[in-house]
């Protein structure tokens, strides 16, 4: 096991990957605290290439049980004081080292029940692992990030979205083209439903029982033109008071709610 007492280049790495895309992208790692988190990442299987631990305390059963199931990964023992700065001023007992995963639109299964979300030029990190986060509670099956956004592996996203983003595909495209031509090759016919304040259906009056591609707009300025043009149908949510919009996490699981619910009362 190797021991980590001063900023060495792998620390500062790491360090560096909290705050840089860039730097995460180039290294081709991300990295995650929490027990819940790190549980769901090994339950589902993602590859871990290191595991951090505290050096001046002993191991948790969490923690000694998680290194048994990870037999063949690196271990590294750090300095309390330095293992706080990863954790960003917390005091995680463990921080795993995960690879990220390629941005591959075929990581998201399209087959007859597919629901999937696209988040549109979002740029609040947590806007984005709460919406990952609610596409795991109502069924998704995987969430697209498209054009100039802020990024799925910022700490700020995976920490929102409590350990969703290890149970649900969540793929980075560079625009709405790509995303279209994966649709488009599936064997199976989706329908593609954007969400805008001018939608001309309201969200409980549209057919959501079929295959689905849901749209959500940046928190600003909502969908891009080009997304608009390629919906087949845009819908919006009928919403009362003197609030003129909801966030665009909000609108999102309040739409997958409804999706969820008719297909819950669907006779398929």
């Amino acid at each position: 096991m190797q021991r980590i007492s001063s900023r060495n280049a792998r620390f500062q790495v790491w360090q560096a990957s909290l705050t840089n895309r860039t730097k995460r992208q180039r290294s081709g790692e991300f990295l995650v605290q929490g027990v819940r988190p790190i549980s769901v990442a090994v339950d589902n299987g993602w590859p871990v290439r290191t595991v951090i631990t505290d050096a001046s305390r002993p191991l948790s059963r969490w923690a000694s049980d998680l290194l048994q199931r990870l037999p063949d990964v690196e271990r590294v023992a750090m300095v309390p004081e330095l293992l706080a700065e990863l954790g960003e001023k917390e005091e995680p007992e463990l921080i795993a080292v995960l690879e990220l995963p390629a941005d591959d639109l075929d990581r998201i299964p399209v087959g007859p029940e597919f629901l999937g979300v696209v988040f549109d030029r979002p740029t609040g990190p947590g806007n984005i692992g709460s919406i990952i986060r609610s596409a795991d509670a109502f069924g998704a099956d995987g969430v697209i990030v498209t054009g100039h956004a802020a990024d799925v592996y910022d700490p700020k996203a995976v920490r929102a979205t409590t350990g969703s983003l290890f149970a649900v595909p969540a793929v980075r495209a560079p625009s709405h083209r790509e995303v279209l031509d994966w649709v488009r090759r599936s064997t199976q016919p989706v329908v593609v439903v954007g969400t805008d304040e001018h939608g001309s259906t309201d969200v409980y009056d549209f057919d959501f029982t079929q295959p689905v591609l849901l749209l959500i707009g940046n928190e600003t300025a909502g969908l891009s033109t080009a997304w608009k043009e390629a919906a087949d149908h845009l819908v919006r949510i009928p919403i009362t008071g003197s609030a003129s919009s909801l966030n665009a996490a909000n609108a999102a699981t309040a739409v997958l709610y409804e999706i969820s619910r008719q297909r819950s009362h669907s006779p398929h």
